[in-house]
């Protein structure tokens, strides 16, 4: 039962971020105190005491979700402010491949009150100079704009996130940032953020980039100073969890400190003689990953590795078995409880699914490892280390891929070639080297372990470039149904948790969940939140783009949940290939199925475009004439107000979907602006009063 209550308790998380609106604060609690009173009453009667016990972890789940979302609350900028001067506080600065972002609190933003100043923003400088957190500075021109939401019905919801980090706005500066007060650094937070700049300054500062920025990224956990070029290497080779700190890396120091530790004890006869050398050497390798994972950035990854690892160090000194699934149910319970929306991110779900299932197939081939590894020499361990190497990145990596094509619509082909590969060298090379440049640090000396670290760096770029670079490395698909990560996922848990041969039953709701992706039907047609960004797809399936350049974004989503790389741009005036998209500089008419949709941009052609069409899409305001004219119509109220749309044109009927809409009435949901209502304008003949409204 203890293995599946962090499954009940994410269940009602889940259930909380799925609900289109707020529900009441004493929903959950209620539920939660009748079914401990269930769970007290009936507990010698187990087919009440485990179904209340469920529901109990349920509501837990759900409760705190709940409070969580409420708890964080703080003002989000409600506009975009064009030039405006800020006074904040640096809490953090992020490397980025041009540039660096500040994170500032402690703000004074002209214009703005005390309760319509958010409690964070992050801005773009072209250079912070020698400025480092705690330092107060002055910004005399910032543009800000609200977090913005997802590009698509469905798509990642960044405002969601920017919430729960108590970040009210995103930006960039014009001009030098101007020094107001060196600040002093209250708290360790601060002092580590503090610890973290200036050595991510000392790395660039020795290593140029390429090999400087993933350096950062290995050391630091920053990975924003990486190239776009580098990334994708790194994505679409199966190598971009080594630049996420995470298990890999907190186990590698751990290990590394451990076994030094030890070693170096058991040259001291006495040491060796009279103290426990293993839980010594336990204790030290537990400061030395506390301290990485206080400074590194934090990450679910980081949070989930720091935690299993201490419990695997506390077993060595009570002399008990580290790694379980019951030490995985911890760790994931934990997170949840304290910070039950990283349950939705890409990198829990990656994170969890990986060590969940590696435990679980660990578990069920100890014994057959453990027997070849004792019946043979040195040829046959080599051949059990090379059979677990494979085992474990296979395992990884399938337990992961569904989460992946979720998030990221990316399989990697080559992912296990790419691992035995590079995981070799970060282990025994970078690894071990980015740990001795931390400890020559203070001396002035980590050049010395720098130079030859930049080494190893340049060796995983090589692989990650050439594994990326083989014919069919990277399998691109449409975005999975939310439905088919559900069915993958209980999948998974049922196939990991349970000991009986009946756990194979897992397989089918995996399967199930996979074949989701067979059933997508991607939009006909998707309108950006501001209306400069369409696309419509062509009789072979791909997209056509408005604008080639326009809203990268944007873009780059609709691209990615479509299972594309590229796409073609509208004809300015003509008519495109297949004839479904004919265009002029005023206005386009789409033709499919029998259906006809007029894009307009200019008002002045509305009395013809609202005609006799089953869709108006205006980037202006239309009227009531227009409106009645058309069969439907969606215009610039509509998207100011309900963000991106999708439009599907069925056999029945027109189908539209919206982001406000799919993310429902939540507090990171911004209320819809009172701008949306058109104004009155002259009537334009043949459609009646104020058609041509911007």
């Amino acid at each position: 039962m203890a293995l599946w209550l962090p499954v009940l308790l994410g269940v009602g998380i889940a259930l909380y971020f799925a609900l289109d609106r707020e529900p009441d604060g004493w929903i959950a609690p209620a539920f939660l105190a009748v079914a401990l009173a269930f769970a007290v009453l009936g507990r010698s009667v187990g087919s009440v005491f485990v179904p209340a016990v469920a529901l109990a972890a349920i509501s837990l789940g759900f409760a705190v979700a709940h409070w969580r979302s409420h708890d964080v609350a703080a003002p989000v900028l409600e506009r975009r402010l064009a030039s405006v001067a800020v006074t904040g506080r640096i809490v953090a600065i992020e490397p980025r491949a041009e540039g660096e972002r500040v994170l500032l609190d402690r703000l004074s933003i002209a214009g703005l009150g005390p309760s319509q100043t958010p409690e964070r923003i992050r801005v773009r400088l072209d250079n912070v100079g020698d400025l480092r957190p705690g330092d107060e500075i002055r910004l005399a021109r910032v543009a800000l704009l609200p977090p913005p939401g997802p590009s698509a019905p469905g798509a990642f919801d960044f405002a969601r996130q920017a919430w729960f980090d108590q970040l009210g706005a995103v930006g960039s500066a014009r001009g030098s940032a101007e020094l107001v007060a060196r600040g002093a650094i209250s708290d360790w937070r601060l002092g580590m953020n503090a610890l973290r700049a200036s050595v991510v300054a000392r790395i660039r500062a020795v290593l140029p980039d390429p090999a400087g920025a993933i350096a950062i990224a290995l050391i630091a956990g920053e990975q924003g100073a990486v190239s776009p070029e580098a990334l994708a290497a790194f994505r679409d080779s199966g190598l971009q969890h080594i630049l996420s700190i995470s298990g890999l890396h907190i186990g590698m120091v751990a290990g590394i400190v451990f076994f030094t530790v030890r070693l170096g004890l058991a040259l001291v006869p006495r040491a060796a003689l009279y103290w426990n050398t293993k839980k010594i050497a336990a204790v030290a390798a537990f400061l030395a990953i506390s301290f990485y994972a206080a400074f590194a950035v934090q990450s679910v990854p980081t949070q989930r590795s720091w935690l299993m690892t201490s419990v695997v160090l506390a077993a060595i000194l009570i002399d008990r078995q580290a790694i379980t699934l019951r030490l995985v149910a911890w760790a994931a319970g934990l997170i949840l409880l304290a910070m039950p929306e990283a349950l939705v991110s890409a990198s829990f779900q990656m994170s969890f699914a990986a060590v969940t299932a590696l435990v679980a197939a660990w578990e069920a081939a100890r014994g057959p490892f453990a027997r070849a590894r004792a019946d043979g020499g040195w040829a046959a361990k080599a051949r059990v280390w090379l059979a677990g190497t494979v085992m474990t990145s296979l395992v990884a990596g399938m337990a992961s891929a569904p989460f992946a094509l979720y998030h990221f619509n990316r399989f990697t082909v080559f992912g296990l070639l790419a691992n035995l590969l590079a995981v070799p060298l970060t282990g025994l090379w970078v690894m071990p080297l980015a740990l001795a440049a931390g400890l020559l640090l203070p001396f002035g000396l980590d050049a010395w372990a720098l130079v030859p670290l930049g080494w190893g760096v340049d060796g995983l770029l090589a692989i990650a470039k050439w594994v990326a670079g083989l014919d069919g490395a990277v399998a691109l698909l449409p975005a999975m149904p939310a439905w088919g990560l559900v069915a993958v996922s209980a999948g998974l848990v049922w196939l990991s948790l349970w000991r009986s041969a009946w756990r194979l039953a897992g397989a089918v709701p995996i399967a199930v969940g996979l074949a989701g992706l067979a059933t997508v039907v991607p939009p006909d047609i998707l309108v950006s939140g501001d209306g400069r960004l369409m696309a419509v797809r062509d009789a072979d399936g791909r997209l056509t783009l408005s604008v080639p350049r326009g809203d990268r974004f944007a873009r780059d989503t609709w691209l990615r949940r479509d299972g594309l790389e590229e796409a073609e741009s509208w004809p300015r005036n003509g008519t495109t290939v297949d004839g479904r998209l004919e265009c002029r500089p005023s206005d386009c008419v789409y033709r499919v199925d029998g259906a006809s949709v007029a894009i307009v941009r200019q008002a002045r052609v509305l009395p013809v475009a609202c005609t006799d069409r089953d869709l108006v899409i205006a980037t202006v305001n239309l009227f009531a004439a227009c409106r009645a004219a058309a069969g439907r119509t969606i215009d610039r109220a509509d998207l100011l107000r309900d963000g991106a749309h999708a439009i599907w044109i069925e056999t029945n009927g027109i189908r539209i979907e919206t982001v406000r809409a799919a993310r429902g009435n939540r507090p990171w949901v911004p209320p819809a602006p009172d701008n949306t209502q058109p104004r009155p304008v002259p009537a334009v003949p043949g459609i009646g009063p104020g058609a041509a409204g911007f």
